[in-house]
């Protein structure tokens, strides 16, 4: 049986685009937000657009309490008050942080936080009895919301090797090649990268966004 996902976020661009390859996959999703109503409006719109009736909208704390596996898909100017607040119901949960340190308005210039990286501050945030996984830095949520192959790879970071898997396994289902991409302190690179690929975007006029993709692996 698949497990339920939330999309903490997931009426965001990023949040949106997951929102939707999970549903497109047939998992059992609900969509977070701080508000509930817009939530439950943007479930709404996804069931529509997937054909599925196994999604569903409510604020983020009730999202994340009633699913296996959590996406937090938010701002980073969001993410310390968004993880606080979940951090006491994804206790042996799995918990994909998504964040980038993007600081307006120099989002083209690599700005990492003092902890290192996103993924570290969200560690320290959720506590040692959660399994954080990092990764969906380097794609856009233009290519997250199309269907098909997105034509580029996603690293995935973390500590647990068996999260890590479970988290590729799913990228996997939803048309997206994700690799392993090391401990949670090698986020750090995928999480520069974001603006460095925002830098590419700018000054080659990428409508779409720019992505990596990992040369010598073959595609299974």
């Amino acid at each position: 049986m698949k497990p339920k996902i939330s999309v903490v976020g997931g009426t965001g661009a990023l949040g949106g685009g997951l929102a939707l390859r999970l549903a497109r996959a047939g998992f059992q999703l609900s969509i977070g937000s701080r508000d509930a109503d817009r939530a439950a409006a943007a479930a709404e719109a996804v069931a529509q657009q997937t054909g599925s009736a196994d999604v569903t909208g409510t604020d983020n704390v009730a999202s994340a309490q009633g699913a296996d596996i959590v996406f937090v898909a938010v701002p980073f100017a969001s993410q310390h008050a968004t993880l606080t607040s979940i951090a006491p119901v994804v206790v042996g949960k799995i918990v994909v942080d998504t964040t980038v340190p993007l600081v307006p308005p120099g989002v083209a210039r690599v700005q990492l936080p003092q902890e290192g990286s996103a993924a570290a501050l969200a560690a320290i945030l959720l506590g040692e009895s959660v399994r954080v996984v990092s990764g969906f830095h380097n794609i856009s949520a233009s290519k997250l919301a199309a269907q098909g192959e997105t034509g580029c790879d996603v690293l995935i970071f973390g500590d647990n090797i068996e999260a890590r898997d479970e988290i590729i396994a799913i990228a996997g289902q939803l048309g997206v090649r994700a690799l392993h991409g090391g401990p949670l302190a090698n986020s750090a690179a995928a999480e520069a990268m974001t603006s460095v690929l925002i830098a590419i975007n700018k000054r080659y006029k990428v409508a779409e966004g720019a992505g990596i993709m990992i040369s010598g692996i073959p595609s299974s």
